[in-house]
This record gives structure tokens, sequence and C-alpha cells, in this order.
């Protein structure tokens, strides 16, 4: 059987019904459904019901959730061990993208639902909050990050929510107590030393504005030509974290490494190329990148690409910059999130001496 070309709209449901059938109810009339479920050997309308029915053969849900392709489909909870892991890591990955949810999240979030289903050997039925807190608890015996943790239970959420079809599910989950640990920041002199050490103009241009702008690393791989406004000395990140725009700093020295890297002729749509011009460098490699300056300028600390946007922020405080201004420049949607950099700020701890060095 063809797979039709369906619009995504509302979901239809697949239910059991009598007589060894399955009953497909679709919200509104569709072209595509239609002559999907008119192809199907042994298909019924139902006038009295407004829906159609097919036989509940061994491989019958798996080829209807096939033929019904891209459109999204809540699945009763005593058919969903009978569809399979690829039901509900295909369903889960068509939700993210018409719900917008970034590609990043988009693939921690099938990771998670796939390790979950690889625990649990078969599709969520709807009746799992047990089966979910085992596995947490699993997850918690190998020591994971709360970090991890909170992303493991917001996939699952997402799942039972939007797939299963369940608005409350899972809501009562505990959260795991957030850790509060402090960022790692280079000084000034390190940052200087980092960047001395990458001998390669492409390389070197890439740190040198992760640091000047206090860029993410998946911000600085993506950034087009057109992205550096040279006049105001302005970065304009597209589509950062949550799917926000934003303004940061361009240095003069940033700049001058970028001009002398770039080569002459036509600029390709990335600013930092990876071997297929199409195509941008990954964020692995700026982080290989990082690690190999970190070792040679023999950093002790445990520096990355994040490192560079602690620093960054971190060195503004130091300098006077007002918290609010360096909220906007990094993008975080709240300002506590920012208040981090206050406890690392050396302009207020330098003005305490330690009593080993106070006179007796």
């Amino acid at each position: 059987m063809g797979s039709a070309m369906i619009r995504v709209g509302k979901p239809i449901r697949i239910e059991p019904a009598e007589g060894g059938r399955l009953h497909i109810t679709t919200p509104v009339y569709d072209d595509g459904v239609v002559r999907a479920l008119r192809a199907i050997p042994g298909r019924r309308w139902h006038p009295d019901r407004r829906c159609w029915s097919v036989p509940a053969g061994a491989r019958a849900l798996p080829r209807l959730l096939e033929i019904l392709g891209a459109h999204p489909v809540v699945i009763h909870p005593e058919l969903r061990p009978h569809a399979g892991n690829d039901w509900a890591l295909g369903a889960m990955a068509r939700e993210l993208r018409i719900r917008g949810y970034s590609v990043q999240t988009q693939r921690i979030y099938l990771q998670h639902l796939k390790a979950f289903l690889k625990f649990t050997g078969e599709a969520p039925s709807g009746d799992d909050d047990g089966v979910v807190r085992e596995y947490l608890l699993r997850l918690e015996d190998r020591g994971i990050s709360r970090s991890y943790f909170n992303q493991a239970i917001s996939a699952l959420q997402f799942f039972f929510r939007h797939l299963l079809d369940q608005p409350q599910g899972l809501d009562d989950l505990p959260r795991p107590r957030p850790e509060h640990r402090l960022p790692t920041v280079l000084s000034r002199g390190e940052v200087r030393r980092l960047i001395s050490t990458i001998a390669n103009p492409k390389h070197r241009a890439l740190v040198m504005l992760l640091y000047s702008g206090g860029l993410r690393v998946s911000e600085v791989v993506r950034l087009r030509p057109e992205d550096l406004d040279e006049e105001r000395r302005l970065i304009h990140i597209r589509g950062g974290k949550g799917r926000k725009d934003r303004y940061t700093l361009l240095a003069d020295a940033a700049l001058a490494e970028v001009r002398r890297y770039q080569e002459p002729g036509v600029p390709g749509p990335w600013l930092f190329p990876g071997p297929q011009p199409k195509k941008h460098l990954t964020t692995r490699t700026v982080q290989h990148i990082i690690e190999k300056a970190r070792t040679r300028a023999e950093i002790r600390k445990r520096a990355t690409a994040h490192t560079l946007r602690h620093s960054f922020a971190t060195h503004l405080l130091e300098a006077g910059t007002d918290l609010r201004y360096i909220q906007e420049l990094l993008g975080h949607s709240s300002s506590r999130t920012t208040e981090i950099y206050t406890h690392v700020s050396e302009r207020a701890l330098n003005r305490i001496r330690s009593p080993l060095d106070l006179d007796g």
C-alpha cells in the first residue's frame, strides 16, 4: 500500500471495535485520509458513528499508521503496545516539528524517549506512571546530572500530553532539587593565552567571536557573513535559544581577525563552513579546537566553548556594565540567570581581604 499525502491537522483517533475491527475517527473531512482509507481491503464507512473501520489483523495497526503518514494520530491505550516503538518515535518527531521546537530539543527529546522505550520494551499504553518512576529511579542510580534528569522528565511529559492525549500526564512527577554550581571563568590573561595558541586563522576568528559577544557554540557555527554589522560593531544572532533574535558585541579585534581569515571571492552561506561548503562547522569541532588550545596554553581549568561565554559576562560585570545590559547581550529570559555572575566576579571579591593577610 502506498503512503498518501495527508495534511497535518487535528489528530485521527484509532480505537478497538467489536468484531475484531479498528475504528478510525477523523475530526474533519480530508481527501488524503479518505483516499488512504478507501484503499484498505475490507474497510467500511459507518454513517451512524461517522467513522471508518478496518479489519484488525496482526499487521493492521502498523500498516494503518504507515498509510496515514505525517498526520497526527491518537491511539487507544489498549492498542498502543501493538503499535511498535517506531510509531512512538515517529509521532514524537512529527509533533515536535509541528510545534516548532528547535532541532537540538527535538534530538534530545527523541533520545530520551528512545531510551525509555528500550527500558520498557514496548510503546507506552498510557497507564505507565509506575513504569516512568521506575525508569527515573534507574537514571538516578546511574548518577546522571540534574539537567539530564530534568530533560528526561520534560521529554516524557511532552509524549504523554501530546501523543497519548493525557493533558495532565505525569504532572505529579517530582523535579529534582536544582544544583547551585558556579560557572568556570577564565581570567582576561587566560583568554589571551588561549587565543594566542590558535594558529589557524579561521579557528582563531571563530574563538574570538565566541568571546567577543558571549555567543553559544551553536550560535557561532551558524553565523552568516551578513550577520556581522561592521558599521555598528554588532553581531546579529538569528534564532538563538528559544528562537529569539538578539544583537551582541562585535569587538574590533575580532572583526579584524575575521577579515584576515576571509578568503577573497563570493562568500558561501556560512561564515565558518565545514569540509562541505554548504554545511557549517559542527559544534563538536569547535569544542575540539578549544580543548586543544586550552592544553597548549597550559590552562588547568576545565574550559569549554561555554566557558568563554561565562568569561565574557563576568568580565563585563567586572568592568562596571549594568547587569540588565549583560542579560540582553546573552539573550537570557530571566535576570536571575544572569545574576549568577555576581558570585564569580572579582570586582566584589577583591574588596575583601583574607584574615591571613590582615595584620595581627
